[in-house]
């Protein structure tokens, strides 16, 4: 009753105001960026049309008039522009010019959001989470037990973070081997294997990540960020093969490990060399993070300028009011791009250092999105450090690269211009 209601208001409210559309700017003029993505989910959740306006000011959204919009915009501090149909014309009349890079997408569906975390208190956080929570956003915990029973294909979009596929609990044993939370994580992890009938963690790791490749070959979106995206191909290449050493496993690792990688099952890099040292608190030589020489204060990457009529999906990825991104670290900071395949569309690099920090693929019906390092807004997070206080980078640029992703899946299917 309440979406009709809404739509009652919506389709009534241009004949009291003489305002015909409100307008969103994701500029520099807006107050808070990361919770105007909210406010166009809580449209979407109403079954109204929000326009994308890529390239427009930032990535601007526009949509029909409504006091209910307005009210909310109020209450969650975003700034709008209530303008006249005119206006929104003239609008869309300059977004259309062939010789301009813009373009309006119509989002139409909320996607239904799944993150892929632990249920047992671990001593970090997940830049995506507090994204979502911030920007009123909601999602569902999803797991281990879960993927493997089935659940993904109730979802739209998966978020995969601070997490490990290889079965090697993210080679944090050389420095927390005696801490409390590590002990504990291993025993959790262990006591699911085999309930799910694994002998091993990483073989139900790859089970899991195989459930996730039918989530994205299907049709699903998939976003994952700080050591999810290289240990899931990691994972798959490795499909299998020991790839663990007996402290993981409880037995050794095959010695051929490397050189029976297969790539071709990998959603993103290629040619890269598994790193067998369990005292290295590394996975692979795909992450730069111990190998890249550069001070904080000068650590950046620089987003694509991409066409807005000719490659919308790159486009909406890449909205932001800022094309020049501080860096940030985590476990795993950015990609090499020599291992990187060569269809996958780099959309965020240091040139400089050759690296990618922001990537994009197509696998089956889906499409997946790589974005390297752990919090944007706090360089160098480390474990038992507190989370994030959103509320004080409310127009972080790199927290708009996660939403812009939670938003992309809302967006009717176009076909691209060859």
């Amino acid at each position: 009753m309440k979406k009709y209601y809404f739509l009652l208001l919506l389709l009534s409210s241009v004949t009291f105001s003489r305002a015909a559309y409100l307008l969103i700017p994701m500029d520099e003029s807006q107050k808070n960026h990361l919770k105007a993505y909210g406010i166009a989910y809580w449209i979407l959740k109403q079954d109204a049309e929000v326009s994308w306006l890529l390239n427009y000011r930032g990535g601007s959204f526009m949509m029909k008039y409504n006091k209910l919009i307005e009210n909310e915009c109020i209450i969650r501090g975003v700034s709008f522009e209530a303008i006249a149909d005119a206006q929104s014309s003239a609008i869309l009349q300059e977004i259309a010019d062939p010789e301009v890079n813009m373009d309006e997408v119509k989002l139409s569906k909320a996607p239904r959001i799944a993150v892929y975390s632990p249920k047992n208190k671990l001593p970090w956080d997940d830049a995506v989470t507090l994204a979502l929570t911030y920007a009123e956003i909601p999602y569902d915990l999803v797991y281990d037990e879960e993927v493997i029973n089935g659940v993904l294909p109730m979802y739209d979009w998966l978020h995969l973070h601070h997490e490990d596929f290889t079965g090697q609990y993210g080679k944090f044993w050389a420095a927390y081997k005696n801490a409390a939370w590590y002990r504990e994580d291993v025993r959790v992890n262990e006591e699911m294997a085999h309930k799910l009938g694994f002998t091993k963690v990483s073989q139900m790791k790859l089970a899991v990540a195989k459930k996730i490749r039918d989530f994205v070959a299907g049709g699903g979106y998939l976003f994952s960020m700080c050591s999810a995206p290289d240990s899931y191909d990691v994972a798959l290449a490795a499909d299998q093969v020991d790839i663990c050493d007996v402290m993981f496993d409880g037995d050794g690792m095959d010695p051929d490990a490397q050189s029976k990688l297969n790539y071709d099952n990998c959603f993103a890099f290629k040619d890269f060399k598994i790193v067998t040292n369990p005292y290295e608190y590394e996975i692979s030589s795909i992450d730069v993070s111990e190998v890249r020489k550069v001070k904080p204060e000068n650590d950046f990457f620089t987003l694509f300028d991409f066409s807005a009529k000719w490659d919308p999906v790159p486009t909406m990825l890449c909205q932001d009011h800022e094309q020049v991104i501080h860096g940030f670290r985590g476990q795993t900071t950015a990609f090499n791009k020599r291992y990187i395949k060569s269809d996958v569309v780099i959309m965020g690099e240091n040139k400089g250092l050759d690296e990618a920090r922001y990537i994009h693929g197509e696998f089956g019906k889906g499409t997946w999105t790589f974005y390297g390092g752990h919090d944007p807004e706090d360089y160098e997070h480390r474990v038992g450090d507190p989370p994030t206080d959103l509320s004080l980078h409310p127009n972080s640029p790199g927290y708009r690269l996660i939403l812009n992703n939670v938003l992309f899946p809302a967006a009717k299917k176009k076909k691209q211009k060859t």
